[in-house]
């Protein structure tokens, strides 16, 4: 499924003849999965070096490779019928960022360390639709439209490809009136609770796939703790672990 959508190498290139692609992406789930070091990727397992993988990595992400696969996987899921689009669920989570770089900021749930958030978009299932990386001390509201905007157009279905859910469901975090007005103006309704009034009843039942996905992605121990500096790297590996989860969630469908 990738392989189509790689960047090809010139036809007559200087040097030794790279590893193949294959492996460097094994290579890079390695990686991902564990959390090691590029420079402690193991020579014997035959990936290549760390640094061949990472530049591989650089490559596709500037080539876009991730963020296609993704909306690829998304498309068919769409076509099985596995995407719920009644409604979207929106939440964030906070991670320590070891070595700093840009989209960090003190986290205010870690002592002030340096730290992201991730924020994510999820259909009403739980399939995960979009990741944004910002700093740890960036309030959860700011991101709301650049969520639901970021949503790739998904085809799969008859009609034009669809990027809207019907409904949008968040916590206290996304209490804005601006924001509902401009979610209705995108045809999508607020289901979000108000600060100082009780929850809205029921509504941690369906907000809680979001809250699933955010374990699920964290089981990717490279993506849980953030150690590139790069943020356009961060979100190579953001792209590649929802892409890895909606695969998972095809084969068991």
């Amino acid at each position: 499924m990738i392989e189509p959508m790689l960047p090809p190498w010139p036809e007559r290139s200087p040097g030794p003849k790279p590893v193949p692609d294959r492996l460097c992406l094994r290579g890079i789930l390695f990686v991902l999965y564990v959390g090691i070091p590029w420079q402690q990727l193991p020579l014997e397992l035959g990936f290549g070096s760390g640094q061949t993988c990472w530049r591989r990595l650089e490559r596709w992400q500037e080539a876009g490779v991730f963020d296609r696969l993704h909306q690829k996987l998304l498309s068919e899921l769409n076509a099985a019928g596995e995407l719920d689009w009644s409604r979207a669920c929106v939440d964030a989570s906070h991670v320590r960022a070891k070595k700093g770089g840009s989209a960090t900021g003190p986290s205010p749930v870690d002592r002030r360390k340096t730290g992201s958030k991730h924020h994510l978009i999820t259909d009403g299932g739980g399939i995960p639709l979009k990741v944004i990386t910002t700093a740890a001390n960036v309030n959860d509201v700011t991101q709301t439209l650049a969520l639901v905007d970021g949503v790739p157009p998904v085809a799969g279905r008859v009609g034009h490809p669809r990027r809207r859910p019907d409904a949008l469901l968040g916590d206290k975090g996304y209490d804005s009136n601006p924001n509902r007005k401009e979610l209705l103006r995108r045809g999508i309704l607020p289901v979000i609770s108000r600060k100082g009034q009780p929850d809205i009843q029921g509504l941690g039942k369906l907000r809680y796939v979001v809250e699933q996905m955010f374990a699920l992605v964290h089981q990717f121990n490279r993506f849980a703790v953030r150690w590139e500096r790069r943020l356009d790297l961060h979100d190579a590996f953001a792209s590649l672990a929802c892409s890895i989860i909606c695969w998972r969630r095809l084969r068991k469908g």
